[in-house]
């Protein structure tokens, strides 16, 4: 077994009792023994009687990782994780299992990363706007009208530079292995349509914890709310936000309509899902392990694009047929004008950005 991974087990149920940010005492194991073996896998059975149907029990003698996401099942992070633990376990002949845990199980997006980065959790799906606080050239991917469409987006994430982001993570204590999809971000609220930048002014809405987003949102005049979705949802209900941002499919999957009125397809910006895993675990692994995990999630998040790309225009309708007025063509020149002073807060940024421009125009 590898390091911390006899001990995330044993220590699951206790720190699910206690918090929801997954994290137990750390320590060493002795790899390979049969009592650990066992022990491991009654241990990962009782986690996923405890975590409801997403986490099925491990084949008897595999190793487990414990992948969390904030998400529900309705989500493409539960498509994107459920395809990746499938190959990982095909291609590993058994030897490893991936145990998903949504729902925020494990704690928020930043709490699991923080897990991750001292060796308690194995591994998340992590929506990209957190990583600037792991790496700050990370945010760059956050900057607001950087890509017009998926396929500039892949044509930057799957190349050097999205390889070049996740290997900033290492120092962190992190692994990025492949690049999954959140979407285009477009803005929902209770007040009323928003066809222009300046139509946002005063208004409180919903953002990620980041700066970048920060940013973008004050340079509109909105009264930027920084929250973990938990809360954000929470707060959507209760009145205290106006709005939030986020792609189609999470404003479907979590049936936004019942406190947000409007939609605003302004894509303001390009959403990475990162799946993720402890550096110090990934490090255990020999070699060829290494690649069969870095191959079955590009895989996997390939097919979850796939699925997110597939799904949208039904999920779309489903928002007008529950209400929502869509505005499906809003001055996106305003918004772009508004939001471009952040390109001069974030001059760091500026290398990355004209790399990324310079890939973006090469396109064939």
């Amino acid at each position: 077994m590898k390091k911390n991974v006899k001990i995330m087990a044993l220590a699951l149920s206790a720190a699910m009792a206690l918090s929801m940010a997954g994290c137990g005492s750390s320590g060493s194991q002795d790899a390979g023994t049969t009592a650990a073996a066992k022990e491991e896998s009654t241990a990962a059975e009782a986690g996923s009687e405890e975590s409801g149907d997403s986490a099925k029990a491990a084949p008897e003698g595999a190793t487990v990782f414990k992948l969390g996401t904030t998400v529900n099942e309705q989500d493409s992070f539960q498509v994107a994780a459920e395809k990746f633990a499938e190959l990982v376990a095909e291609r590993t002949n058994g030897a490893y299992a991936i145990e998903i845990y949504p729902n925020g199980t494990l704690g928020g997006e930043r709490d699991m990363l923080e897990s991750m980065q001292i060796g308690t959790l194995d591994m998340g799906i992590i929506t990209s706007g957190p990583f600037i606080n792991f790496s700050s050239a990370m945010g760059v991917l956050d900057m607001p009208y950087l890509f017009a469409s998926n396929e500039e987006a892949y044509a930057v994430l799957d190349g050097e530079i999205g390889r070049e982001l996740l290997d900033t993570l290492e120092d962190s204590g992190l692994k990025g292995l492949a690049y999954a999809e959140r979407g285009f971000r477009n803005l929902t609220n209770s007040v009323k349509p928003i066809q222009t930048a300046a139509d946002l002014s005063g208004m409180t809405i919903r953002i990620m914890e980041n700066d970048v987003y920060t940013a973008s949102f004050q340079a509109m005049n909105v009264n930027a709310t920084p929250m973990a979705w938990a809360d954000a949802l929470t707060a959507l209900q209760q009145g205290t936000v106006q709005g939030q941002e986020n792609p189609i499919n999470v404003i479907y999957s979590y049936s936004l309509w019942e406190s947000q009125k409007y939609v605003t397809l302004d894509r303001h910006s390009y959403s990475t899902a990162i799946i993720t895993m402890s550096a110090s675990l990934f490090d255990s692994l020999d070699a060829d392990t290494q690649q069969i995990f870095l191959d079955a999630a590009q895989e996997a998040a390939e097919y979850e694009r796939a699925w997110v790309a597939d799904q949208e225009s039904s999920q779309l309708q489903a928002l007008k047929d529950n209400g929502m007025e869509v505005i499906e063509e809003p001055d996106l020149a305003s918004f772009k004008e508004a939001v471009q002073p952040v390109y001069d807060q974030y001059s760091e940024y500026s290398d990355y950005v004209s790399r990324i421009q310079e890939v973006i125009a090469n396109m064939e």
